[in-house]
């Protein structure tokens, strides 16, 4: 059977860019790769998610609140948005993670769609079992992502091209980057990933 994939770009938000509340160094350089696969996937009919961090005011994921991160993502605050420079073509489907008071929302699995379905569901009720996955950051919601949707049962393609990492300590995206290879994920830059598609037919 052939297998239905799907294009997940992770957190591509303006306080996670630099200039914002919390920023992957060189974190809007995702964007012109990024790009480049929405403008493949949306050509092919193949289904496009951007998950965002979506943070309540009062979230303990927050350092005032005794989390261990600076706010950021507030719901409906300007660096919540996604970078201007982002090209989501139009039908994108938005997945909302970290919306409690208590979640991290490091995963986009954790995640739901404006109508509330949670994104796992989604993705099996569109009969999709891969997800091509780029985005922020690498050793955080990138990761978990990849990680959960490889427990969940799903394939997963880590764009390599497409991501960046906030590396806390040198070394932790590559280590990331190991830790989802490990556990089952593949690897692929825009070149690979252009072959496949276009030896694949049209999604209907």
């Amino acid at each position: 059977m052939q297998r239905r994939g799907a294009l997940l770009v992770v957190d591509v938000q303006l306080d996670f860019c630099p200039g914002g509340a919390l920023p992957v160094p060189e974190g809007d350089q995702v964007v012109p790769p990024l790009n480049r696969y929405l403008e493949l996937f949306n050509e092919r009919s193949v289904p496009i998610f951007a998950s965002r961090d979506w943070h309540p005011d009062e979230s303990r994921h927050f350092r005032d609140k005794g989390g261990i991160w600076p706010r950021h993502c507030v719901q409906g605050s300007s660096g919540a948005d996604f970078h201007p420079g982002l090209r989501l073509p139009e039908g994108t489907i938005v997945i909302s993670k970290g919306m409690s008071s208590w979640d991290n929302g490091y995963s986009a699995l954790q995640g739901v769609t404006e109508n509330g379905t949670p994104f796992a569901m989604l993705l099996r009720r569109m009969e999709l079992d891969r997800l091509y996955v780029g985005g922020l950051a690498t050793d955080y919601c990138v990761k978990e992502s990849v990680l959960e949707a490889l427990r969940e049962g799903f394939g997963v393609t880590v764009l390599t091209d497409a991501i960046r990492g906030v590396d806390v300590k040198p070394g932790d995206s590559d280590h990331a980057l190991g830790e989802m290879v490990a556990a089952g994920a593949d690897q692929a830059t825009f070149a690979s990933v252009r072959s496949a598609l276009q030896g694949a037919p049209p999604a209907e």
